[in-house]
């Protein structure tokens, strides 16, 4: 059996609609992960169906907002809100929003040292 994995580039402003079209087609959200890049954050969505990995690639200015997916995919709160307090990525409406104390760490992260 093989893996196919896949990254389709996607603007803020089509990540919604993007995420609610794979969800309708089956797909189930696998991970989310951000990284700190030179023009702020990337973001990575990934989805799986059917032993196929779809990969979505969004990146963000640091004082950008993404809009939330909880709304399509309710356990996207974890990773968003790790991503909010480890990396300061700022996200809109996560359904379940620790307000920045998701995690409580001693010193700040290299990733967001505001924290």
């Amino acid at each position: 059996m093989s893996v196919r994995s896949n990254i389709v580039p996607v603007a803020a402003s089509d990540l919604l609609p993007k995420v609610r079209e794979l969800k309708s087609e089956g797909y189930r959200l696998g991970q989310i992960c951000a990284t700190k890049v030179s023009e702020g954050f990337e973001i990575l969505y990934s989805f799986d169906k059917d032993h196929e990995l779809l990969n979505l690639k969004l990146t963000v200015a640091e004082e950008e907002e993404v809009q939330s997916i909880t709304a399509d995919f309710w356990s996207a709160f974890i990773y968003e809100n790790e991503m909010h307090d480890l990396f300061g990525v700022k996200i809109k409406h996560i359904a379940l929003d620790y307000g920045g104390h998701f995690f409580k760490v001693a010193q700040p992260t290299p990733w967001n040292p505001k924290k």
